[in-house]
């Protein structure tokens, strides 16, 4: 079976900053072959109602997707002990939903379960801050599901997260949450480090799967690693997937983005622009070939 998915990268490929205007990426991404842009919530946390209709507007004159992503920080945190933490939290998430449903934007991808990175100098409580999560995200998830957002959690590695760093966990926390709009969000990346089997984590999530992140174990673009993209593509056509495949290489050092992805050396290779927008180019187009089954045409190397 060929699966029909969409296919996208994150924005900050090409960054150093989260917080940054991401609209100048919606017309590069579509001429490199993207279905999908995804953008970071951070952008949207001071945005006027003028801008998100530009930004819907640009997305749509150019036939792009837009999907969000987000690692809240420590005052976002849905399993915080801190009432207020939480109440703020909540708050936080009911905004950006209400400004995603004015985007149309109908996936919400990250950490959005706890807060990220984790602050490991902090005392760990994961059977408290589990139970307090499933709680409050289920409130935020049925707004989610109120605004046709699936609230999609990723999975993360031990590294960056403690509360969900498989996809057998993160199925018993969604099962738990029992909210439709509240689904599995995997990544490549993370799955590398954690899994027993990739495949075997994707054929574990099913139709409980949300949106899928890839990029290499070295978080550059697939292709340039060592991941078994033929072994993924045939795991999701098992499920019948047929939502969003957004790539999140990180490959440039420096900033916030840097220090947060723990990027300490260059991994573009001091590529330019120019170099950097034809690795992206050939990426999804190698992609779209492993992905998309046995009888697909290909004719551009990775």
């Amino acid at each position: 079976m060929v699966i029909s998915v969409k296919y996208g990268i994150y924005f900050a490929y090409w960054e150093q900053e989260w917080g940054v205007d991401q609209k100048k990426y919606i017309e590069k991404v579509k001429k490199l072959g993207f279905d999908i842009l995804e953008i970071s919530c951070a952008m949207l946390k001071n945005i006027s109602q003028q801008e998100l209709t530009e930004l819907r507007k640009m997305a749509e004159d150019n036939g792009i997707v837009l999907t969000a992503g987000y690692g809240p920080g420590p005052q976002e945190n849905l399993a915080s002990n801190n009432p207020d933490i939480v109440k703020n939290a909540i708050a936080f998430y009911t905004d950006i939903l209400k400004k995603l449903e004015i985007l149309q934007i109908h996936t919400l991808g990250g950490g959005i379960y706890s807060y990220w990175p984790v602050d490991y100098s902090k005392a760990i409580d994961k059977a408290g801050d589990w139970k307090r999560a499933v709680e409050n995200v289920r409130t935020v998830g049925k707004i989610s599901g109120s605004c046709g957002v699936d609230y999609c959690l990723e999975v993360l590695n031990r590294f960056e997260g403690y509360l969900l760093n498989t996809c057998s966990e993160c199925k018993q926390f969604v099962e738990e949450v029992d909210v439709p709009a509240v689904k599995i969000m995997l990544d490549t990346f993370h799955m590398n480090i954690e899994e027993d089997s990739m495949c075997n984590a994707i054929l574990l999530a099913g139709d409980k799967l949300g949106h899928f992140h890839v990029g290499e174990n070295n978080r550059r673009v697939p292709g340039k690693g060592s991941l078994p993209w033929y072994e993924i593509g045939a795991a999701l056509r098992k499920i019948h997937y047929d939502k969003t495949i957004v790539m999140e290489p990180f490959v440039k050092s420096g900033g916030g983005i840097g220090s947060d992805i723990k990027v300490w050396r260059d991994l573009s290779h001091g590529a330019s622009i120019e170099q950097l927008d034809e690795d992206a180019k050939k990426s999804v187009a190698y992609l779209r070939y492993v992905f998309s089954g046995p009888n697909s045409d290909y004719t551009t190397e990775a």
